[in-house]
């Protein structure tokens, strides 16, 4: 358990604090929203950290291969879940439900393809393409900006641009596995 790692496994221990503090998140109860968006920017913080001290220290393991996506994951599916359906919040802070099934949509289908190429050929290599990494950016991006009730045309604009690229890295990703499983089968 390196440095990296502890802190991705901090970014895991800060999801259910992020999510948390906007659950109980009131007008009369403000200070959760600072906890909530303080639990968000950590978490941020963290996912460009480990990294950096993952390679710096060069110290990429395995584990930190499987967990890092984990952890950005549970983040990113979390926060639009809640703020997208979480009713109490101000509108201002809401995502809009596309954009949300969009992500968990294209989510689900990099998850479902990865088990069959492994179900398929027995193992699988997990490597993040620069485009999926944009896309996280952005999806961060898009939290932060409704947690902090950026104004509307701004929100909107970022909405569209993180919806186009979550599905172009989606094609990405379905292509790039297309493409495994095509030169797994003709290996054999």
């Amino acid at each position: 358990m390196n440095p990296a790692n502890r802190l991705t496994v901090l970014r895991i221990v800060l999801v259910p604090v992020f999510i948390a503090s906007l659950l109980y998140y009131s007008p009369d109860k403000s200070y959760f929203y600072f906890i909530s968006l303080t639990a968000f920017l950590l978490a941020c913080l963290t996912d460009a950290l480990d990294g950096y001290l993952a390679r710096k220290l060069n110290q990429n393991t395995v584990l930190g291969s499987y967990l890092d996506p984990i952890a950005d994951k549970l983040l990113l599916i979390s926060g639009f879940l809640s703020l997208s359906f979480m009713g109490h919040l101000p509108p201002a802070m809401r995502i809009p439900a596309w954009l949300t099934i969009l992500v968990i949509a294209r989510d689900g289908l990099i998850l479902i393809g990865s088990i069959m190429i492994f179900l398929i050929t027995g193992r699988l290599k997990a490597s993040p393409l620069f485009i999926g990494k944009i896309t996280t950016v952005l999806q961060m991006g898009t939290l932060f900006l409704s947690l902090v009730s950026a104004p509307q045309p701004l929100r909107t604009g970022i909405f569209i641009m993180t919806g186009l690229m979550t599905l172009i890295s989606g094609i990405y990703y379905t292509r790039m596995g297309g493409g495994m499983l095509h030169n797994d089968q003709t290996s054999q």
